[in-house]
């Protein structure tokens, strides 16, 4: 079928809107796009030159959640069906997923990287790893009266914090502190809540540490209005009143910057564990060695392996977490002044795009 998608051309030149023939082969799904959030990555791909592995010109947009309407063979059983499309999609069937590290899968699909993604009408992703929707009409089920829209958020914003965290082995009573408040670093403190620990966030912005307060954040400062060693002693005093131990703290950067992942590695104490989550494509200088004086350990997540989203969408739809104050949504016609907006700063709640039909 042809469909419609705002095309990525060259880095900083405005995405125009552009038909494309579509058609999904076996073991595909052709879905219609309820919402798509936009996300830093996107950002970095527009504004930073980060590269994309299809050539341009491509449609970006990874946060996904739709319909699915046609299908490939071997596909069909999914036809009719709501999901949310995962931001990264492993094969299923390489040495790395069957050793249960989908997340380095060599032949995963990322939408609006290696394939044309979500700012469009429709977009063609493989079957393998699709997240069924519950229905959103019983109020059994989706307490939280969410739309199918809004649980695009979940296809990354959500669900990459809430590997993060299980990866860190977080347990109720551990301290989790969050460098970054705004999109994933918000939703993480409050999954972090969720699971039962104490949270912690660290922003730039008052107005995101103002709303992570209310859901979840014990403790907020701004980075720019404490000194880092009037911070860590600030962290390190409620840690103390908490009865928190250093290697029971669990830190996670969120915020893709070079100052939030300095303050990240800063903030290690004996035992801990950091959780790289945030992206820059800049240098950070780092003493390295601190991992091995304090015994601590740095991780990375990419992504969230599909077979954790089921629990995220349940948390969500019943309200362990709140989506509906995090999100904004806007015509998908708006994507370019979206784009500007958010690079200059912009709203700190996470923007979904939806198609105008």
């Amino acid at each position: 079928m042809r469909t419609q998608g705002w095309m990525f051309h060259a880095p900083g030149e405005n995405l125009r809107l552009d038909s494309y023939e579509l058609s999904p082969g076996a073991g595909e799904v052709l879905v219609q796009v309820a919402g798509c959030g936009v996300c830093h990555t996107d950002l970095g791909y527009f504004y930073d030159g980060v590269p994309t592995r299809k050539p341009l010109p491509l449609v970006l947009g990874h946060e996904v959640a739709g319909t699915v309407t046609a299908t490939g063979a071997g596909a069909e059983s999914w036809l009719g069906r709501q999901v949310v499309v995962p931001a990264v999609i492993p094969c299923g069937d390489c040495p790395a997923c069957e050793a249960g590290r989908g997340a380095i899968c060599p032949r995963q699909i990322f939408p609006g990287c290696d394939i044309h993604g979500g700012f469009a009408q429709h977009l063609v992703v493989p079957a393998e790893g699709l997240c069924p929707v519950p229905d959103l009409h019983d109020p059994a089920i989706n307490r939280a009266g969410l739309t199918l829209e809004t649980l695009s958020v979940i296809a990354d914003a959500v669900s990459t914090p809430y590997q993060a965290l299980r990866r860190s082995g977080i347990e109720k009573g551990d301290l989790a502190i969050f460098v970054g408040a705004g999109g994933v670093g918000g939703f993480g403190v409050q999954v972090a809540a969720a699971l039962g620990a104490r949270v912690i966030a660290i922003d730039l912005d008052d107005d995101k540490l103002a709303m992570v307060a209310q859901y979840g954040a014990q403790r907020t400062f701004n980075a720019a209005s404490v000194e880092f060693k009037e911070l860590r002693r600030a962290i390190r005093d409620f840690a103390k009143a908490e009865s928190i131990p250093t290697y029971r703290s669990k830190i996670f950067e969120c915020s893709g910057s070079p100052a939030g992942q300095a303050t990240a590695f800063g903030l290690l104490g004996h035992g801990g564990y950091l959780g790289v989550v945030g992206y820059t494509p800049r240098k950070v200088e780092l003493r390295l060695s601190n991992l091995m004086a304090l015994d601590a350990t740095a991780q990375g997540n990419w992504g969230c392996l599909p077979e954790h989203y089921p629990a995220v969408v349940e948390m969500a739809l019943n309200g362990s977490i709140a989506l509906d104050p995090f999100v904004e949504f806007r015509p998908l016609s708006t994507i370019n002044e979206t784009f500007r907006e958010l690079h200059q700063g912009g709203t700190c709640r996470r923007i979904i795009l939806k198609p105008e039909r």
